[in-house]
């Protein structure tokens, strides 16, 4: 009788890492990789045949608004997680903005509750500073299944809004946890609330919300960053003004990181807003070619740190509302790395890229255990994808709840073939094959 060495062997593929793409078969056992090599006389209990194939560690996506509790008509987290599974995110963080959100010990284990054996991939939740739970943060960032404090210097829902310099200091002081950021000056938001033209329309977003909101709420987070001591990450920057500035910042020590998202990187104003309507509206906004094109520019040059998707759903019915009443936000965790590879067959992106800040570096900033890395000892969450065939995005692909995206019928390339959570095949064929069975992430 031939004993079985692995549990599963990923067969014929290309192994994509930060470093470079190289041919190599991944053997897995107890649910992590055991080996990596040539594993062609190996014995297994099951296969996968890689032939033609690249695989990559499973994409952390860490800003995801998964709308539960509360906003269940929007998305779930079985919906949420599920689109993740399906579009390769194996883990995802998401943030405190629920109803009612998620800023006590009570709330961030109510969430864990309910993902338990409902989620399709691995989560863990923010929980959102506020004016009313600063003397807490300290305790409560250190609670299992938390990557952290969420801060929003803009408006959200709820209590969800810390947007002056002497709380958001204090936020700072109570906590030793790299802090993400939503940087929006509110202040200047509220005052150019008055510019709304007396037909209002969705290209009007960007100029309400305009570049320089963005631009001030950076400079003051990254001032009390330095001041504090205390790190942050600067959400989906949206202007090309930002990362000069951050850039800065890091040369004189401060220590912040920074996200760009594939729909500030794939649209761009007034183009989306006459296309798409108030379907292009999130916080913050679409901007001119011109922002987009300088974060294409500060992306090839390495200013950002990792890619999120700010997969933050509306139904169609509320989209509909006419400008301003419409809600800002898109989803986008299924598209966030089909996105990211069509940049890469476009000759735009580098896969080694794609690995470095969607999987690798997420994982380091906020300390994500065993995850990230296609390496012996990592736990084996990983993709296989088909980075040469094209097709269009369609509706009925749509897996969140909210039942359309702004990529319909975009010509993408690099279709999910296959995902393994825990060394287990979740996803084969393109099709789901398992029950959900994601996991409570560990934090360091």
């Amino acid at each position: 009788m031939v004993s079985v060495s692995f549990d599963l062997v990923i067969r014929g593929g290309q192994v994509a890492t930060p470093s470079g793409v190289h041919a190599g078969d991944i053997g897995i056992r107890d649910g992590k990789i055991a080996e990596i090599g040539d594993l062609s006389t190996a014995v297994a209990a099951d296969t996968l045949d890689a032939r033609n194939l690249t695989i990559m560690p499973g994409v952390i996506d860490t800003q995801v608004h998964f709308r539960e509790p509360g906003l269940e008509h929007k998305e779930d987290l079985e919906s949420g997680t599920r689109a993740a599974l399906m579009g390769g995110v194996t883990a995802i963080l998401e943030m405190p903005n629920t109803s009612p959100n998620t800023t006590t010990a009570e709330g961030l284990a109510d969430k864990l509750r309910r993902a338990a054996n409902r989620a399709w991939c691995h989560y863990g939740f923010f929980v959102g500073a506020s004016t009313d739970n600063i003397d807490r943060l300290t305790e409560l960032e250190t609670l299992p299944g938390t990557p952290g404090v969420k801060i929003f210097m803009g408006s959200s829902t709820g209590s969800l809004l810390v947007d002056r310099d002497e709380e958001l200091r204090e936020v700072l002081r109570n906590g030793r946890k790299r802090c993400p950021i939503h940087a929006e000056d509110e202040a200047r938001n509220v005052q150019r609330k008055a510019l709304l033209s007396e037909s209002p329309h969705p290209r009007e977003h960007p100029f309400l919300r305009d570049a320089e909101s963005a631009v001030i709420a950076t400079r003051r987070i990254l001032a009390l960053s330095e001041e504090t001591g205390r790190p942050v990450h600067v959400l989906h920057i949206s202007t090309a003004d930002e990362p000069p500035i951050i850039a800065e910042a890091k040369a004189r020590g401060v220590n912040v990181t920074a996200e760009v998202t594939p729909q500030h990187l794939y649209f761009a104003a007034p183009d989306c807003y006459e296309r798409l309507g108030t379907l292009a509206q999130m916080n913050p906004p679409i901007r001119s070619a011109d922002h987009r094109e300088g974060l294409w520019r500060a992306l090839q040059a390495g200013a950002f740190d990792v890619f999120g998707s700010d997969h933050a759903p509306h139904t169609l019915e509320e989209k509909e509302k006419p400008y301003p009443q419409s809600p800002s936000g898109m989803p986008g965790v299924q598209t966030l790395l089909p996105i990211l590879l069509t940049y890469v067959a476009q000759g735009r992106l580098s896969l080694e890229t794609v690995v470095q800040m969607a999987c690798q570096r997420p994982a380091e900033l906020y300390g994500i255990r065993g995850k990230g890395r296609i390496e012996v000892g990592y736990d084996a969450d990983l993709v296989v994808f088909d980075p040469n065939r094209s097709y269009t995005f369609e509706r009925w692909m749509v897996e969140s709840k909210c039942g359309w995206s702004p990529y319909e019928g975009e010509k993408l390339t690099g279709t999910v073939e296959a995902v393994v959570l825990r060394g287990e095949t979740a996803v084969r064929s393109g099709e789901r094959v398992t029950k959900a069975s994601g996991r409570m992430l560990d934090f360091a």
